[in-house]
């Protein structure tokens, strides 16, 4: 994961940095020129995207609530049953124990909040 968020952040950097050098080059072949630049060419230079980039934020990881619709779970039941102690037929004693018995079935969980850990992620707000 953090491999991948490190070539996340190089390739952003990359592409920003290209975009920079990119206007800054259009910008000086315009200027060297000495000619009016075309609308297309002051859109694509003076263009918003460079405003959009600072309105993200990173948001750090959160715990957050969420509604879980009801659903079936397969649940194990567990069942105990006590033997009570007893003499046997020699008159030897033996002492009572539990007996362990575990069954699955399936229960409806009604729907409920829930918590759920959200990964830090960039929130960007494109108004």
């Amino acid at each position: 994961m953090t491999v991948s968020m490190r070539v996340r952040r190089l390739v952003a950097g990359t592409a920003a940095t290209g975009l920079l050098a990119g206007g800054a080059a259009l910008g000086m072949s315009t200027t060297a020129n000495a000619a009016p630049a075309p609308s297309s060419v002051t859109s694509v230079v003076t263009g918003d995207h460079h405003d959009r980039h600072d309105k993200c934020k990173w948001q750090k990881g959160h715990w957050e609530k969420k509604w879980v619709k009801g659903h079936w779970e397969k649940k194990q039941v567990h069942h105990k049953t006590w033997h009570k102690g007893h003499h046997d037929k020699h008159g030897t004693w033996h002492q009572g124990s539990w007996e362990h018995h575990y069954t699955y079935k399936w229960i409806h969980v009604p729907g409920h909040w829930d918590h759920h850990w959200v990964k830090g992620h960039w929130d960007c707000k494109h108004h």
